[in-house]
């Protein structure tokens, strides 16, 4: 399991047990598909949308049982994006491993992602879960794919502005944060109110995750980061950094090599080099700030427990890593 967890060996325990329905789940005859995918279920990550769900679960009438096969069919929805963005930005490693697009081909990758979408739906059918939740991952799924489909339309062109990318990232990303505690409060039979202040704190994580992972395309690096980086750049997509940069060079020389179909690596470096200095970096960090803010707030109107403790602690590591 991942370090992230260390502190929390309940929360550990339960993740390892979701960890092992997912396997289960996708457990195959054939060796070369255990061989590709099993290795993305290994490598794990930190977990977040299973655990989210998790302790939004136990703020009400916790099933154990019932909950670890939902959170594993979250993550098993996460890991299928996961592998279909590797085919479409060409990425070559997942999670500090060469991706399955780069390992095994771009037509075998899309096989293996649709396999595990539709082996997430039917975990689903394993318990009653109610009709409303089952309407919500619907429309999660809806707006992640809509998120992908906006942030390529926009692709090698300067005029994607703040509210595109705050549109796009809601979607890819916070959706399936704030969906993750949703899911967990709602099969726990939380009260409305509780539910809808865990779902604000899924979505302003996940928002000032989703700029962070953003920022680490340009301060990151791959052994780091576990997964390529400048790969936004070099796919023509222009996320805040970018977006903050344009808005105070007056001269347009951002625009200018933007508006390019493909770049060079000097192009890459003389880019970067542009959203440093026109505070791109510095001004991305002060809006995670105000997602971060907005999260804690929602935390302290919680019901005191473990959970809200863990969640205090989570955001400030999730919050504070190297970027």
């Amino acid at each position: 399991m991942s370090k992230f967890w260390k502190d929390y060996s309940e929360l550990g325990e339960e993740l390892i047990c979701v960890k092992n329905i997912i396997k289960k789940n996708i457990k195959g005859s054939d060796i070369y598909f255990k061989d590709s995918i099993e290795p993305l279920v290994e490598q794990g990550g930190k977990m977040l949308r299973p655990a989210f769900l998790l302790l939004g679960g136990k703020f009400g009438e916790y099933d154990a049982e019932k909950l670890q096969n939902l959170a594993g069919v979250v993550e098993m929805l996460h890991l299928a994006t996961l592998i279909h963005d590797d085919i479409i930005d060409d990425s070559k490693l997942r999670r500090g491993c060469e991706s399955i697009q780069s390992k095994y081909g771009k037509d075998f990758a899309v096989y293996a992602g649709d396999y595990l979408f539709s082996q997430s739906f039917n975990m689903l059918s394993k318990y009653e879960y109610t009709t409303e939740n089952m309407k919500n991952i619907s429309k999660v799924i809806t707006k992640i794919c809509m998120g992908e489909i906006r942030q390529h339309y926009f692709r090698y062109t300067s005029k994607v502005d703040f509210k595109k990318y705050i549109r796009i990232i809601s979607g890819k990303t916070a959706a399936l944060f704030a969906l993750s505690f949703i899911l967990g409060a709602k099969e726990s039979n939380c009260e409305d109110g509780l539910v809808k202040i865990l779902g604000r704190i899924g979505y302003n994580i996940g928002m000032a995750f989703q700029i962070i992972d953003d920022l680490l395309d340009y301060t990151g690096n791959a052994d780091k980061v576990g997964k390529s980086v400048q790969n936004d750049l070099k796919q023509g997509y222009y996320t805040l950094p970018v977006i903050f940069a344009m808005k105070e060079d007056k001269k347009g020389e951002l625009a200018y090599i933007l508006d390019n179909s493909s770049f060079n690596k000097e192009d890459i470096e003389k880019i970067i080099e542009l959203v440093k200095k026109y505070n791109g970096i510095e001004n991305s960090k002060k809006l995670v700030q105000r997602y971060t803010v907005r999260a804690f707030k929602n935390v302290e109107r919680l019901p005191e427990c473990e959970s809200k403790q863990i969640l205090k602690e989570v955001i400030e590591k999730l919050i504070h890593r190297k970027y």
